[in-house]
């Protein structure tokens, strides 16, 4: 018995035919019919009713079926596996990233290099912007996803990818006036009462300006109630009607049911959030070069309305 026989029996078997199968695996008819020979001479069992049209398992030839295909899957799995350790990447990454971005596709990302990588151990570590901007630069991370209040980004000795641009929506309480709206422009804003969401505990950081900077052009200065670095906490004050605030898609997309909550988008190509990956360029880690290899290929751009 080897790989090529089950893979064709497992093509006999999912088209019905010898010529099919063969045909399928760039094989004569032939060829197919006497590998399949040998394979039921090895196994001594007859897998296929060769009298109907097209040709059916047996009970023995759909027993080994499922057999035959977890076969191969190891078979495949174990190859991988070895490739993988024979780069000889192990250890620990140690990874920040924002709060609220644990509803991101950052999962996603981490499962494919784990699944690339098994030999390194992924740990995260959830916290405020300046907070992994500090420890990245103290060499408590090796790597941060952040809404980049510090503007660490353009700082000498770092590297970043723009991992996407997350829209931003508006959290109102269902009783709002404004929540029976498509969207929301940042003009509707003037005079309510904003739960502000920041990304760092520092009051008046990079991040802050950008978006006071849009309520500047929509002429008024906003009426912020307080400020919070906390997604959760942030939504019970809005459900409870304290008021409204403004987040990124990744703290609402993934939230259903909401009761008592609206989330509307915000018109405007500037109403989006930037997140980063940000490392630094002297770091000689394979792991950390092979992960930003990946987020290379796969960082995209959210669509912004």
């Amino acid at each position: 018995m080897n790989t090529n026989q089950l893979k064709y029996f497992i093509s006999v078997a999912d088209t019905g035919s010898f010529s099919a199968a063969a045909e399928e695996n760039y094989i004569t008819q032939t060829a197919m019919t006497q590998q399949i020979k040998a394979l039921e001479e090895d196994l001594g069992l007859k897998l296929f009713d060769r009298s109907t049209r097209p040709v059916t398992l047996t009970s023995a030839g759909a027993s080994f079926l499922s057999d035959a295909r977890l076969i191969l899957k190891r078979l495949g799995d174990a190859r991988q596996r070895a490739a993988e350790a024979s780069t000889g990447i192990f250890g620990t990454l140690r990874i920040g990233y924002i709060k609220g971005y644990e509803r991101s596709g950052l999962s996603d990302q981490l499962r494919a290099f784990h699944r690339m990588v098994p030999g390194v151990l992924l740990m995260c570590y959830r916290d405020t912007s300046d907070r992994l901007a500090a420890g990245l630069q103290n060499g408590e991370y090796d790597i941060i996803f952040t809404w980049d209040s510090t503007n660490l980004k353009s700082a000498e000795g770092f590297e970043a990818i723009e991992i996407e641009k997350a829209r931003l929506y508006a959290a109102l309480y269902a009783a709002h006036p404004l929540s029976r709206k498509e969207y929301l422009e940042r003009s509707d804003l003037k005079g309510e009462s904003i739960i502000y969401m920041s990304p760092s505990e520092l009051s008046d950081n990079y991040g802050d300006s950008q978006f006071m900077e849009l309520y500047h052009k929509a002429g008024f200065k906003p009426q912020i109630l307080c400020r919070s670095t906390d997604v959760e906490s942030i939504l019970i004050m809005v459900a409870s009607e304290e008021g409204i605030s403004i987040m990124p898609d990744y703290c609402v997309k993934k939230i259903n049911n909401a009761e008592g909550l609206v989330f509307l988008p915000m018109k405007g190509t500037e109403e989006v959030e930037e997140i980063h990956a940000i490392w630094k360029k002297d770091s000689k880690d394979p792991a950390l070069e092979r992960f930003c290899h990946l987020l290379q290929r796969s960082s995209s751009y959210s669509d912004i309305y």
